[in-house]
């Protein structure tokens, strides 16, 4: 079965639906206030789901049924940590963001040490977005790429072409109805889009189970049998715990760690949470955004099991793949009925639309409220502010775009090995996310330090990232790094902000200064 003409007129209705739905769905918009904020009426159910639908990539579609296929479920770990984390943002980063009324997770570190540290985490957060959107934005390409491959087409492009057909077919339709509509748009695209990419996933659950000898039952007797539903592992002893990111505490405390970062300092996620009308529905949307993103998680998890007993257990090479990640796309192009195929193809694009849109509009925001407001358009109208705005937003989707056509050139110019894509967008995250915690958390809990012992520990903890984080940096410094699951990285380079940022207190009183 391949690919045929009416999966391609599903997907290209999709694209061009996607479109004119994102554009009506916003409304007029009038000012900065409703381009960035929405007007903050947003209801809290269409945040929370704006907000699972902007955390899934089409890697996590593809990739995740692939690692219980390959290995077990331990992976739903993570995302327990996940939900601990977001509560306890909720209780004591969203708060203060509502109690100051700010527009961007910058403006705190603002008002508690200055504009010149909201000007240099604001420009770490646009720095961070620049580089993961751009690997992201390329990394969706891949599974598109072997779909479409699968299904016959594009097989006289070289893989680079390929490439750049699907980065601009998708980053030229989301930036058409962000441009145009902004977080309102976003918002309700990515309720939509959540809608067809999980319906997508039900749908082939439901096919899987009907090909499936017994069924669910069969199914889950197979993965019982080789081991596949393991969930908790607490790791053999507890330096194996810290190297391995699903040993449980490594995974747990790693996972909230990381969710504090993510959805308390990046403004990619904070924009979201600050369209409702009050901190109560703030809170709704950020603790069940975390269920179901553990219910999601989940059923990804569960099709790669069911994927399993479909294929009995086969290697990829023995199915004629290349990597674990091609086995659901496999699926969808060879067993899904003509039309159907489509419409889950769509579902990809869907992910990686709703990401990239929430990408382009946080990044206008922090460039625009951050940077270009508070120096230069001080006397600006609104009308000239939302114009300012959409112009900055088409400059970041053309600039991710570069950066998606740049990593796309790499990989494919590579020789040898090549660089793996998904490690190295953990990679540029890991790097900052640690200093961006630890410079609010040390706001937050302080307050006596000041700028300079703000300063001082954001970018140590930045340097120390460099050396904790496995990566091609590492390559070019001396000494070794740290072996450390990935899932500590946040939590490490946290500390080591707060705890400079007290030392360099302490030191300056003591010697520099009479307090």
């Amino acid at each position: 079965m391949e690919f045929g003409l009416l999966d391609y007129i599903v997907l290209v209705g999709y694209l061009i639906g996607v479109a004119l739905l994102g554009i009506y769905a916003a409304g007029r918009q009038s000012s900065t206030k409703d381009y960035f904020m929405g007007g903050k009426d947003l209801p809290w159910w269409a945040v929370l789901l704006s907000v699972v639908a902007t955390e899934t990539s089409t890697l996590t579609f593809i990739s995740i049924p692939a690692v219980s296929y390959g290995s077990d479920i331990t992976f739903l770990q993570i995302t327990f940590g996940y939900i601990i984390g977001r509560v306890v943002v909720s209780m004591i980063f969203l708060p203060a963001y509502h109690e100051g009324k700010l527009t961007t997770a910058y403006q705190y570190l603002a008002t508690r040490f200055g504009a010149s540290m909201r000007n240099i985490t604001s420009t770490t957060f646009m720095v961070t977005r620049l580089l993961a959107d751009g690997v992201r934005l390329f990394a969706t390409a891949i599974p598109l790429a072997v779909i479409l491959r699968l299904g016959g087409a594009f097989t006289e492009m070289s893989d680079l072409h390929v490439y750049l057909i699907a980065i601009a077919a998708i980053a030229g339709i989301t930036m058409v109805y962000t441009f145009i509509g902004g977080i309102k748009a976003v918002v309700w695209m990515d309720v939509m889009q959540m809608t067809i990419y999980v319906g997508g996933a039900i749908l082939a659950i439901f096919i899987l189970i009907f090909n499936i000898p017994d069924g669910v039952t069969g199914a889950m007797g197979t993965a019982f049998n080789e081991g596949k539903l393991q969930l908790i592992d607490f790791g053999e002893s507890i330096g194996q715990s810290i190297q391995s990111p699903y040993a449980f505490f490594t995974a747990v405390i790693g996972g909230a760690i990381f969710s504090l970062a993510s959805h308390g300092t990046d403004h990619l996620i904070v924009q979201r949470l600050l369209t409702t009308k009050t901190l109560r529905d703030s809170q709704k949307a950020l603790i069940g955004s975390g269920l179901v993103a553990c219910a999601q998680f989940a059923m990804f998890l569960f099709i790669g099991l069911l994927l399993y007993s479909f294929y009995d257990g086969q290697a990829p090479e023995e199915l004629g793949l290349s990597n674990m990640d091609e086995i659901f796309a496999m699926f969808i192009i060879e067993q899904l009925p003509i039309g159907i195929s489509g419409l889950i193809v769509a579902a990809l694009i869907a992910a990686a639309m709703s990401s990239l849109s929430s990408s382009l509009n946080s990044l206008a925001s922090a460039t625009t409220l951050d940077l270009y407001k508070p120096y230069f358009g001080q006397d600006n109208t609104e009308s000239k502010d939302l114009w300012i705005s959409r112009g900055i937003t088409v400059f970041w989707g053309v600039v991710i775009t570069g950066s998606a056509f740049l990593f796309a050139l790499i990989q494919t110019q590579a020789e040898g090995e090549q660089p793996a894509v998904v490690e190295l967008g953990l990679e540029i995250a890991s790097y900052t996310y640690g200093g961006l915690l630890g410079a609010f958390l040390f706001g937050l809990f302080t307050k006596k330090p000041n700028l300079t012992d703000a300063t001082i520990g954001f970018f140590t903890g930045l340097i120390a990232m460099l050396y904790l984080v496995e990566g091609v940096v590492q390559d070019f410094l001396p000494g070794s790094g740290l072996a450390v699951a990935w899932p500590l990285y946040t939590l490490i380079g946290s500390v080591v902000v707060i705890t400079v940022g007290t030392i360099s207190y302490y030191v300056r009183t003591m010697f520099f200064t009479k307090d």
